[in-house]
């Protein structure tokens, strides 16, 4: 299983700036399931742009993707640099929408990195998901 965030205000769409977000919800993904592992409620980011940064990625530094709407270069450097995959999609985009995307990609022939994280999360299984 995967772990797979999403920046969301609501837990229903991607929303969220990384640098001022004060929700991720975190799904473990598989190619056969997926659910909601947990929501991760932060304070408000302060003003000291490196101890911002570093506060939403110890919230998401365990998954293996990150869903957001925006991202800045210093942050999705760090990201990146703590193994995370940063993927920036379309502000409002469903959540649900996004795992079965993931989950087609999953059950057919995901990229190369894709594989890495797989093989790195010992999960080489195929999800599918169903709206909650």
């Amino acid at each position: 299983m995967l772990k797979v965030a999403f920046a969301t205000s609501d837990g229903i769409v991607v929303d969220q700036h990384f640098g001022s977000c004060r929700r991720f919800d975190v799904y473990e993904v598989s190619a056969e399931l997926a659910s909601l592992y947990e929501s991760r409620v932060l304070d408000p980011a302060v003003d000291d742009e490196a101890e911002k940064i570093e506060s939403r990625l110890d919230a998401i530094r365990d998954c293996a993707i990150l869903h957001v709407a925006a991202i800045g270069g210093t942050a999705a450097a760090k990201v990146v640099r703590a193994r995370v995959h940063p993927l920036k999609v379309t502000e409002d985009t469903s959540i649900a929408d996004q795992i079965v995307r993931l989950q087609r990609v999953l059950a057919g022939n995901p990229p190369p990195w894709l594989r890495k994280l797989l093989r790195a999360s010992g999960s080489g299984a195929t999800p599918t998901w169903s709206p909650r």
